[in-house]
C-alpha cells in the first residue's frame, strides 16, 4: 500500500500535515560533551510547529561530519525525537562530499553504495555495513528504515567522480525502493547536470528535488531547473548570513590566517524570487524548509536565532503573502509536493 517510511513506521501519506522537507535534527547543538542533549534540544526546538499545521520533519543528514554513524546507531535518537515531539520524523540517507566522507565512504564504488542504501531503506539504516571482508553487518531489527535518498551532493561549480558515483547509486536504489531522490547543491550550482546523471539512470524527473535553488543567484537558471520537469526546493529559508563551507585546514599546518568566504541571501529576494515563480505556475514543484543548524542559528540571530523552526511558518510566510502568494499555494509547496514525494509506492 502507498505509505510514509517515518522513524516509527510506515504512515498513511493521509495523515501527514504540512512539512519541513529538509532539516537535520541532530545538529542543533555545538557540539558533544557540552552539556546539552540533542534529543531535549530537538524536541524543544520543534515545540509550537503543529499551531501552524507543521507536524512532520525530514532529516537529510548524510553519513559523515555530523551526519549518521556507520552503524546508524544516531537514528534511534530521531526515533526518540520523534515519540516525544508527537511529529512524524523521516530519515534520509545519502553520502556527502569526499572531504566530510568517512574512509569507507570515499573508498565505496557504485554498487557498493547501492547495496548500502538499498539495505537502509529495506532493513535499517546500518544494516548494509560492510567490514573489512565485505560482509555485511547486523541484521535490522530495531533499525530505522529510510524514507528518501538524499542530501545526496555535488559541490560548487564541480561533480567530483566520488558525487558522481553516490548520485548514481541513490538513482540505483531509487529503482530497488521507489524512494525519491533529494540533492544538495552547493549554492544552486551543479542542478542541471545532476538531472542529466539522474536522466543516465532513469529517475522519472518527478521523483527527484533539486536542493538548495533558493541559493542560486539568477532565477533564470531556477527556471531552466523546472523547465525539465523536477522538483525544486527553497529550503535555506532564513539563512541570510553564512560562511561558505570549506574543508579545515590539517592539524599539521601552520599558525597564520586561513581566509573564508562570506555569503548574504536576504530573504527578501528569497520572497520576491519564489512569488514570481509561483506566479508564473511554479508552485506545484516547489518544497521549503531551513536547513537549520545551531551554527546557522548563531549567524542568524534575527532569523533561525530568534524564532527557530517557526521563523518558516510565522515570518517567511507573512512575506510571500504580501507578495501574493495565497494559503492554496503554501499548501502545495508545504504539504502537497513533500507528501507527494515521500510517498512510497511500488504499484505505480
Amino acid at each position: 500500500m502507498p505509505h510514509v517510511q517515518t522513524v516509527l513506521g510506515p504512515v498513511e501519506p493521509e495523515r501527514l500535515g504540512r512539512v519541513l522537507s529538509h532539516e537535520h535534527l541532530l545538529c542543533l547543538t555545538p557540539g558533544p560533551g557540552l552539556g546539552q542533549d540533542p534529543v531535549d534540544t530537538a524536541v524543544a526546538a520543534l515545540r509550537g510547529l503543529t499551531a501552524y499545521g507543521i507536524d512532520t520533519v525530514v532529516d537529510l543528514s548524510p553519513y559523515g561530519d555530523a551526519g549518521r554513524d556507520a552503524d546508524g546507531a544516531n537514528t534511534v535518537l530521531l526515533r526518540e525525537i520523534a515519540r516525544r515531539s508527537g511529529l512524524h520524523v523521516i530519515a534520509g540517507t545519502a553520502t556527502y562530499r569526499a572531504d566530510f566522507s568517512p574512509a569507507w565512504v570515499r573508498a565505496a564504488g557504485v554498487a557498493e553504495l547501492t547495496r548500502r542504501f538499498v539495505a537502509d531503506a529495506t532493513e535499517g539504516i546500518g544494516a548494509g555495513r560492510w567490514d573489512e571482508a565485505g560482509e555485511g553487518a547486523g541484521e535490522g531489527e530495531g533499525r530505522v528504515r529510510a524514507g528518501i535518498l538524499g542530501e545526496q551532493p555535488t559541490g560548487l561549480g564541480e561533480v567530483t567522480a566520488h558525487e558522481e558515483r553516490g548520485l548514481r547509486a541513490a538513482a540505483r536504489a531509487h529503482h530497488a525502493t521507489g524512494l525519491a531522490v533529494s540533492t544538495h547543491t552547493t549554492h544552486g550550482t551543479m542542478a542541471l547536470e545532476q538531472i542529466a546523471i539522474l536522466d543516465q539512470e532513469g529517475v522519472p524527473r518527478e521523483r527527484v528535488v533539486i536542493g538548495h535553488l533558493d541559493n542560486h543567484p539568477d532565477l533564470d537558471h531556477v527556471r531552466r531547473v523546472l523547465d525539465t520537469g523536477v522538483n525544486i526546493a527553497f529550503d535555506s529559508i532564513g539563512k541570510q548570513f553564512w560562511d561558505l563551507r570549506t574543508p579545515r585546514p590539517p592539524d599539521t599546518a601552520p599558525d597564520g590566517e586561513y581566509p573564508k568566504r562570506a555569503l548574504r541571501h536576504s530573504d527578501l529576494t528569497r520572497a520576491d524570487r519564489l512569488a514570481r515563480l509561483v506566479a508564473e505556475g511554479h508552485a506545484g514543484q516547489v518544497l521549503l524548509s531551513m536547513d537549520l543548524t545551531g551554527g546557522q542559528a548563531w549567524a542568524n540571530p534575527a532569523t533561525h536565532g530568534r524564532w527557530g523552526y517557526r521563523y518558516l511558518p510565522a515570518v517567511f510566510t507573512g512575506l510571500l503573502a504580501e507578495r501574493g502568494v495565497d494559503e492554496a499555494r503554501l499548501e502545495e509547496m508545504l504539504r502537497t509536493n513533500p507528501v507527494r514525494l515521500l510517498t512510497i509506492d511500488r504499484s505505480s
